[in-house]
């Protein structure tokens, strides 16, 4: 795994004017209005470039570069100042956000804010792939009784 920051991502994000793609839980509709504090608007896209990894002992994931790698997600939108805040405190240490460029399936691409994985984080990663459908089955209970960032959005 490959933990460099492309140039792409050099730029720090300003602070409320992308819309997110999002890779893990956040993929969850349902998640998401939870933390973002209202519904947002969503359009599926893929993130070329990197991989998306299970946390060590988690639910969720972590995207890491990786040049021949391309991950699902979605875009959310109309993302206002209180949603961002709230994202930003939800997400915690372990992610920055900066902006990426991802892919609608009309092939139209868009540069959006992204959380990624932080290099110092990376002995936290495992080489497991993470899979959204098995989440949603078999994990998202779990992550919603734990996860310690939904204790900082209250």
């Amino acid at each position: 795994m490959n933990f460099s920051s492309p140039a792409s991502t050099a730029a720090m994000p300003t602070p409320f004017s992308r819309d997110l793609f999002t890779y893990g839980s956040l993929m969850c509709e349902e998640i998401m209005a939870e933390v973002a504090g209202s519904r947002l608007p969503s359009t599926p896209a893929t993130l070329a470039g990197y991989r998306r990894f299970l946390v060590q002992d988690e639910q969720y994931p972590g995207v890491v570069v990786d040049p021949a790698g391309v991950v699902a997600g979605m875009v959310y939108h109309t993302i206002s100042p209180d949603n961002w805040k709230r994202l930003d405190r939800f997400e915690g240490e372990m992610y920055d956000r900066r902006p990426v460029t991802v892919r609608y399936a009309d092939g139209c691409e868009a540069v959006v804010d992204c959380y990624l994985f932080r290099p110092e984080f990376a002995h936290r990663l495992t080489a497991t792939e993470w899979d959204f459908a098995a989440f949603l089955h078999d994990g998202k209970q779990q992550f919603h009784q734990q996860y310690r960032g939904f204790k900082a959005i209250d």
